[in-house]
């Protein structure tokens, strides 16, 4: 490839090239050829972006874009869309204190796409921004966009402002109840919500009509509702609507995980072994409802017969198993799963792991296993295992280890308190209360004076209730 003539050059770049050198050649003989097509150079921003090595390709995609004398906007929104979310907000931030480029819908449509993979509160705050410059420049009424916006908000769980842009609009497809339905079925409390909107689609007669994609978020809806008729009413509406709903990994996956979380692990079953195509989150979803159901035995025996059927368990399958025992009471299967983590499946245990495993002891009443457990772990501690310990110690009238714990997470608060500021009160007070248990009145005074002296005020408690009906979706 020494000497690529200029058409095998650009034959190339409908190729997927897998090496750094192979585009740089190909971006040389572009350059050497004095080619200046926005299109061609748009092809290879993609192939530099689509790399495995995300700084360099990063890096040589801004200089494909800086070979241009005047900015060029297709390939400003071409590496918008393409670069990583972080990358790409950042470039929009320069460009947009720059000033010298007009940016059109689908600038805002790449750059809301970004805020919308990285969800954080300082996203949601350029999200925001972003909207109000949408707005000023009078491309809010673009569909495209205002999907975008209605996902942006979405995905960075702001769901009042999602459907206030998403009530504003005079044209929605299917794309953009989706995004709505996904925001509302993403978060438990508002699980009921998103049931609500899908009947509303239903109901709309602007034609738009559900996806497998919806019916996917409303059955993860109804999972969390955990009302069986509610559930089994979807499923229904999914073998009526949906074309060969069996053959649907998906919709197969989301009817496992619905039926198991409802309370009919035998539905779930059935569902399981008629699914013509299973992947990862199917097994997970279906040895995690035999689990939850106390059938951890035949959760261990599926994990054997995933494998046998060449689909190797993740982190993710251990997290909901190692979960599921920990809510049950299966102690023994649940540390048997955590040991065969490494030995048998060569899944190496991260934090959520480890905070699974001091959960599940910690219930059960084995407060020094667990302590000892947290002790042996091979990486540091988080706060919230010492406190899971803690929680135990109180449930399980233990003052001794709970004294000591809470010493530990006292220590623990001091440390990040140095650098983020004034601590929360929770450990101090779950300390208090263990000295109260043992009537250590000395040591609870000492405890309070201590937050007294720190500034360290303790929040109110409140309790909330709510009461849903199980008729969301009557008359399906």
């Amino acid at each position: 490839m020494h000497h690529l003539p200029r058409l095998r050059a650009l034959s190339l770049l409908n190729l997927k090239l897998k090496s750094t050198h192979q585009l740089k050649q190909a971006h040389a003989q572009l350059v050497t050829n004095g080619l200046k097509s926005t299109s061609i150079y748009g092809k290879l921003v993609q192939q530099y972006c689509a790399l495995s090595d995300p700084e360099s390709s990063s890096l040589y995609a801004h200089l494909v874009f800086k070979h241009f004398d005047e900015p060029n906007l297709f390939l400003l929104n071409t590496l918008i869309r393409c670069t990583q979310p972080k990358d790409s907000i950042f470039l929009f931030a320069n460009w947009v204190s720059k000033a010298s480029l007009c940016f059109d819908d689908f600038t805002y449509k790449f750059v809301l796409g970004a805020c919308a993979r990285l969800p954080s509160i300082p996203t949601l705050v350029v999200g925001r921004e972003i909207h109000a410059r949408i707005v000023k420049e009078g491309i809010i009424s673009n569909i495209l966009v205002q999907t975008t916006l209605v996902h942006c908000y979405a995905s960075n769980k702001d769901l009042d402002s999602a459907r206030k842009v998403f009530d504003e609009m005079t044209e929605r497809n299917s794309v953009t109840w989706n995004a709505m339905i996904t925001g509302y079925s993403s978060q438990r409390e508002s699980a009921r919500d998103a049931l609500l909107l899908f009947r509303d689609m239903l109901d709309c007669d602007s034609g738009v009509k559900p996806t497998d994609t919806t019916m996917v978020c409303v059955l993860s809806a109804a999972s969390q509702l955990g009302v069986l008729e509610t559930g089994a009413c979807v499923h229904g509406y999914v073998e009526k609507t949906m074309p060969a709903p069996d053959g649907d990994v998906f919709m197969g996956t989301g009817l496992v995980d619905m039926y198991s979380k409802c309370g009919s692990v035998d539905s779930a079953l059935t569902i399981f072994k008629g699914m013509k195509q299973r992947n990862v989150l199917t097994w997970t979803a279906m040895a995690t409802g035999l689990a939850i159901h106390g059938k951890g035995s035949e959760a261990l025996e599926l994990l054997d017969v995933m494998k046998a059927h060449g689909t190797n368990p993740n982190e993710v399958t251990f997290t909901s198993l190692l979960s599921a025992c920990c809510h049950v009471g299966l102690v023994e299967e649940g540390l048997h799963l955590f040991h065969m983590m490494k030995s048998k499946f060569g899944v190496t245990p991260h934090m959520q792991h480890y905070g699974c495993i001091v959960d599940l002891l910690s219930r059960s009443g084995h407060l020094n296993e667990a302590y000892d457990f947290i002790v042996a772990m091979p990486v540091g501690p988080d706060a919230v295992l010492w406190r899971s310990l803690l929680s135990a110690c109180k449930v399980h009238w233990n003052a001794a280890m709970g004294e000591k714990v809470g010493r530990k997470l006292l220590r623990i608060q001091l440390t990040q308190s140095s650098a983020d500021g004034i601590p929360n009160s929770q450990d101090y007070v779950a300390l208090s209360n263990i000295y109260a248990y043992a009537e250590k009145w000395d040591d609870v005074e000492m405890v309070r004076e201590e937050m007294k002296v720190m500034g360290i005020e303790n929040k109110a408690g409140s309790s909330s209730v709510q009461t849903t009906s199980n008729h969301a979706l009557d008359g399906l």
